[in-house]
């Protein structure tokens, strides 16, 4: 087998000091490493320099919005139960994850009259369910307003703390506007107001929707990559966008979600529904230019992702120079730009 297709070849040691679990303020002052391919460069910078590393090319940005996915409630019976919605399968059912043991149709209950049936028991641990308000079930836009004042935002497993108030602005770009995800673009979560407007006096800006679900964390498990069955979100790319993506301008994603999005197009020319596409060193980007991305897990598909750019020896010792540098890791982490 390929040494880019054995999984135990994407693996690395994280101090866990390193995972961060609080964003750096201001935003710009995150640390950007920046990697020039052509020359086999790399730099030390702040994200405020990013304008001066980048190449001239069109900026994709994913405004997928987060849900506040997580609420807590409690069964018939008095006991405490914590919900976490994952994605929607149709008008008025959902796919969710239960912490608590549950059975099927059992009523879960939670404040403002919610309350969730559980219709399916899967065997990957996931629950199939419909919600309610004072008897009305309610459809996915109706969910998502409720959710919006009952809910939490969902910080990632690896980050070790309850979510605060500030995690609401924190943990969502600065043009979220698509109500959907379960995880943010973070890459998109470095850039401020004032950053974006100087980026659109040089640059081209699209934005196109991908809504990230909760299996952005699922970890790769099988020794041979190419027998993972990655996960499929909910994508749009409108007609601007297309067109972009169709001229010969160059382009830079902003983020993993933004890259899949763009790169599943040039594949298919299907500009909405799911998207399934993985990236790695044998299915590399045919479309897309540049890359700017956090830090990502040992054995992910994201850092797979990363690998399909520059290949998954060189993402492999950035990440140990980075490492080595004490850069911030994962969602309220650093960043690295790929030209």
């Amino acid at each position: 087998m390929h040494e880019d297709l054995k999984l135990c070849n994407y693996d690395y040691f994280l101090p866990k000091e390193q995972i961060a679990s609080h964003p750096i303020y201001p935003k710009e002052a995150a640390k950007l490493l920046i990697y020039e391919r052509e020359k086999d460069k790399v730099t030390h910078s702040h994200f405020a320099n990013l304008m001066h590393f980048l190449p001239d090319c069109a900026i994709f940005f994913n405004d997928t919005k987060v849900i506040k996915a997580r609420i807590y409630g409690k069964k018939e019976s008095g006991g405490k139960i914590e919900l976490f919605l994952h994605s929607s399968v149709g008008e008025f059912e959902f796919i969710a994850q239960i912490k608590g043991k549950v059975k099927k149709d059992e009523i879960l209950y939670f404040e403002k009259g919610l309350s969730a049936e559980i219709l399916e028991l899967y065997d990957d641990g996931l629950r199939k369910v419909c919600f309610r308000q004072n008897e009305t079930t309610l459809s996915t836009p109706a969910l998502y307003a409720l959710l919006e004042k009952i809910g939490h935002i969902p910080l990632p497993p690896y980050i070790k703390r309850a979510d605060t108030l500030k995690d609401e602005s924190d943990y969502q770009s600065i043009f979220a506007k698509n109500l959907g995800a379960v995880a943010a673009p973070t890459a998109s979560l470095h850039f401020s107001k004032m950053m974006l407007e100087e980026l659109k006096k040089r640059h081209e800006i699209h934005t196109l929707t991908l809504h990230i679900g909760a299996g952005t964390f699922k970890s790769v498990e099988c020794e041979d990559i190419r027998e993972h069955k990655m996960h499929s979100e909910i994508f749009h790319i409108d007609e601007n966008a297309k067109a972009c993506i169709d001229s010969k301008k160059a382009i830079l994603g902003v983020g993993t979600t933004a890259t899949r999005s763009i790169e599943h197009y040039a594949r298919s020319g299907i500009c909405s529904g799911k998207c399934d596409l993985f990236l790695h060193p044998l299915n590399r980007p045919i479309r897309q230019n540049f890359l700017l991305t956090n830090f990502h897990l040992p054995k992910s598909t994201l850092i797979m992702l990363v690998s399909a750019f520059i290949g998954r020896e060189k993402t492999l010792a950035l990440y140990k120079e980075a490492i080595e540098l004490n850069y911030r890791f994962y969602s309220y982490g650093d960043a690295m730009l790929i030209i």
